[in-house]
């Protein structure tokens, strides 16, 4: 969550106990961010491998840092700059090891992967599917696989199975309307 510079300064006291000063909190921040800012933002961002909302993060809180140290800080010494960039290279550095204490972050692409809808409605089909054909005799179970599961012609199944292709199709038309049943006593109407 994004604070702004009157949130994070708003207490009555600075650091060390002393009452605050609005205007030259105010105008300290804003220099350290009109002399640094843009540097600090570019440190940050490159160490942080072009997060550019991560990067405004870690400065934002380098220059409460900074301001937290304003009695000693002068934001247009030059002296200050190597210090923000040392700060900014820590939060940088303590933010990716909390990141590696806690589980990660996921994003859309895991939840691709997982079955959808469609993929559990296959599956239930294909198990009720499987349960009427329980029902069936062997004939008919035999000759569904044939005709539909292995995809064979009448002429083969005919030739398989050692019986004339008139006896396949009707024993075809019989076990279909049988599976039909099976399927209707379990409450599925296929499409």
């Amino acid at each position: 969550m994004r604070h702004s510079t009157d949130d994070r300064l708003g207490d009555e006291r600075r650091p060390g106990g002393r009452a605050r000063d609005r205007a030259r909190d105010e105008a300290f921040v804003r220099a350290l961010y009109d002399k640094h800012g843009v540097f600090m933002l570019r440190v940050a961002t490159g160490l942080l491998r072009g997060d550019t909302h991560q990067a405004q993060d870690v400065v934002q809180e380098a220059v409460v840092r900074a301001w937290r140290h304003a009695a000693v800080l002068d934001p247009e010494a030059e002296g200050v700059r190597p210090w923000l960039v040392t700060v900014v290279r820590n939060l940088v550095i303590d933010g990716h090891r909390a990141r590696r204490a806690r589980p990660p972050e996921t994003d859309d692409t895991a939840l691709r992967d997982l079955a959808g809808p469609e993929h559990v409605d296959h599956a239930l089909s294909g198990k009720i599917v499987r349960e009427a054909l329980t029902d069936l005799t062997l004939q008919h179970r035999e000759i569904l696989v044939h005709a539909h599961f292995l995809d064979h012609s009448v002429a083969q199944t005919s030739t398989l199975l050692g019986i004339p292709r008139g006896t396949v199709k009707s024993r075809t038309h019989l076990a279909l309307r049988a599976l039909r049943t099976a399927l209707a006593e379990r409450g599925y109407t296929p499409c």
